[in-house]
């Protein structure tokens, strides 16, 4: 049998009025028609939607932009100076009432276990292992460029009036120290207009739950036009085609990128960081007690230093702070500075509180701890406990 060429039927409805005028309605008891897929806008502007910026040659769009490094101090920066002499401080041992009201109150926290042993249990013996958490915070501006659009409503065009200015040298207002904070900032001249690219200057696209027909089949005959036999479908009215309710038999929709006005300002964003970038070191203890609790809890401060940038600390009695400021300011000034400017540095150095409790309940010892300035508890073998199963 000889083949018959596949035959394609152009779709009536789509063009011209798929962009504000409604189909032809369908003949009644007409089989229903399949209107082929609409096809769809480009979802990211073309590289030639946006011209060449001096300065912004490497800017792209969308993707959160690169990174630009600072540009070189154009006068010498203060050099650190050694921050001052603290006193040795140390904290004594918390009380046993302490220690049994801070017990009472954390079982009273669980649901689960028996106050007993927390109030008659004998405390047999209290050991002290206060340790050290030096922390370093280093507050740094990063800026970084990428191209934005918006849909135009008359908003100034000035780009090529004259040269933008550098992303580094467009002012932007600094939150106070060690406080994350964002600004956006439309870099000046570097504005222009260019028509939408995903409705290609229409300002609306085909519907894409009719696909630019604006009409559908009914759902309640199934596009027969009939219901039982020979009764009229009343939902179409025996049409076999329903109006399309997302866009009101239309067949299209206004742009969602230009808002319908054709036509969107192109601009370069800027986008200015500041972030306090954090780092801890806490001083191992023999306790037992895992560091992963002390992150939870505050200690009694016992140095603090800020300037523009900090020197390590000297002189501290536990060597291990020493060599991990040494180490900390080091790698926070080689890290940060390649892609952020730093404005400032704080470094402070916390004794933390930690009571090893040992306690006898009905002839066995079992331990506990007490630790942080908010006396929180950790009590892994708590020997009163019952399960619970929830329903």
């Amino acid at each position: 049998m000889e083949k018959q060429p596949i035959k394609s039927y152009p779709n009536p409805n789509y063009g011209a009025a798929n962009y504000g005028y409604p189909p032809p309605a369908a003949a009644a008891g007409a089989p229903a028609m399949f209107a082929p897929p609409a096809a769809e806008g480009p979802s990211a502007p073309p590289a030639g939607m946006f011209d060449s910026m001096p300065g912004y040659e490497g800017t792209i769009a969308g993707g959160g932009g690169g990174f630009l490094p600072p540009p070189m101090p154009s006068c010498p920066v203060p050099q650190p100076q050694p921050g001052p002499e603290q006193p040795y401080w140390n904290i004594p041992s918390i009380s046993e009432d302490t220690a049994r009201d801070a017990f009472v109150l954390y079982v009273s926290s669980k649901c689960c276990y028996s106050s007993a042993p927390a109030k008659d249990g004998n405390i047999t013996n209290m050991e002290a292992f206060n340790t050290y958490r030096y922390r370093l915070e280093t507050f740094t501006e990063s800026r970084s460029t990428e191209w934005s659009h918006e849909p135009y409503n008359g908003q100034p065009v000035d780009a090529y009036v004259q040269p933008p200015p550098g992303p580094w040298d467009i002012q932007a207002k600094s939150p106070s120290f060690f406080m994350d904070n964002k600004e956006i900032i439309k870099v000046p001249c570097t504005s222009s207009l260019k028509n939408c690219h995903v409705c290609v200057g229409m300002g609306r696209r085909p519907c894409t739950n009719c696909v630019g027909v604006g009409n559908k089949v009914c759902w309640v005959c199934n596009g027969s036009g009939f219901r039982h036999g020979d009764d009229r479908c009343n939902h179409c009215n025996g049409r076999g085609r329903e109006n399309c309710n997302h866009c009101h038999g239309q067949g299209s929709k206004q742009c969602d990128t230009c808002h319908g006005k054709q036509q969107l300002l192109v601009y370069i964003r800027l986008t200015v960081k500041w972030t306090n970038n954090c780092d801890n070191y806490v001083v191992e203890q023999s306790s037992g007690l895992k560091v992963d609790n002390l992150s939870k809890v505050s200690g009694k401060e016992l140095f603090r230093d800020s300037q523009y940038m900090v020197y390590p600390v000297v002189g501290f009695p536990d060597p291990a702070v020493v060599q991990a400021a040494q180490r900390l300011v080091n790698e926070h000034q080689a890290k940060y500075s390649q892609t952020s400017r730093i404005l400032q540095q704080r470094q402070t150095i916390e004794l933390i509180p930690v009571t090893k409790v040992t306690y006898s309940w009905k002839g066995k010892s079992h331990i506990y701890f007490v630790y942080g300035n908010e006396f929180k508890v950790n009590a892994d073998d708590y020997p009163a406990t019952c399960c619970c199963t929830v329903m």
